[in-house]
């Protein structure tokens, strides 16, 4: 069942975008405040443990958790503009704590989770006006987004709203860009060819720019691409995350051209 629409909302900001993409930060909070949502951050919030549970370390894993658990408190909603990390808090905290002191709180925790275009299109029926110039996208939405938060349509439904924005649909757009977190690292053969297939499906739309609702699989892609640029003088399209792209062109930013 959907939620009423709320006066306040947690807000989790993920590890990725406070070191490496600010600006979707700040963009996923302003489309909440655009939308009358008080936003509440606990500046005490750390990693949510995904990292230490892919690895198979799950008391590092439950300890960096319970951190969140003591945070997020209240009954309001969580929003994370991540579906990995979304995914984490919502699918795995439960099996992370069963059985423990905590699983309680774990399943409150859980149970309030929502990634951010779930939330901007479930919950608060956001309606968009473009201002931006016409462009040309192609989505990329990750596994966890796609198969742990069942979101794979929000993200295009947004786009929709976009009277300027024409989305060019990739081949094979459901597979794997390849980094899965630690999977980057610990195989990192496979995860280059993966990321090769994906970025040649992406230049092959024609797309001017790549929006996303997951910052590690834009840092993965985004990765490829400047190499692909800088090695091969190859032509790659600009890369947003999907809060950053939609606040750009409501309100006629650089996102509005596709620009990087």
């Amino acid at each position: 069942m959907t939620m009423q629409r709320p006066e306040a909302a947690y807000f989790f900001g993920t590890c990725l975008i406070d070191l490496f993409y600010p600006d979707a930060g700040v963009s996923a909070v302003q489309l909440l405040q655009r939308e009358g949502v008080r936003v509440i951050f606990p500046p005490d919030q750390t990693c949510c443990g995904q990292p230490a549970w892919n690895s198979g370390y799950r008391d590092e894993a439950r300890k960096v958790a319970r951190t969140q658990l003591a945070l997020f408190d209240k009954p309001l909603p969580i929003v994370i503009p991540s579906g990995s990390c979304a995914g984490m808090m919502k699918t795995h905290y439960p099996a992370l704590f069963r059985g423990e002191p905590d699983e309680d709180r774990a399943l409150d925790v859980a149970g309030r989770v929502y990634e951010l275009t779930g939330f901007l299109v479930d919950v608060l029926d956001i309606r968009l006006q473009d201002l931006g110039a016409p462009v040309t996208v192609a989505v990329h939405t990750s596994c966890s987004a796609r198969r742990e938060m069942g979101v794979a349509d929000k993200i295009e439904s947004l786009l929709g709203q976009l009277a300027r924005v024409t989305v060019h649909e990739q081949a094979y757009k459901t597979e794997c860009c390849g980094f899965g977190g630690t999977f980057a690292v610990k195989e990192p053969e496979i995860s280059a060819a993966m990321v090769a297939d994906k970025t040649a499906h992406i230049r092959a739309t024609g797309a001017s720019c790549l929006v996303s609702q997951d910052c590690g699989c834009l840092m993965n892609i985004g990765g490829a691409f400047a190499f692909q640029q800088r090695e091969q003088n190859q032509p790659v399209p600009a890369i947003r995350h999907i809060a950053e792209f939609l606040w750009e062109r409501v309100n006629a930013g650089p996102a509005a051209t596709g620009e990087a």
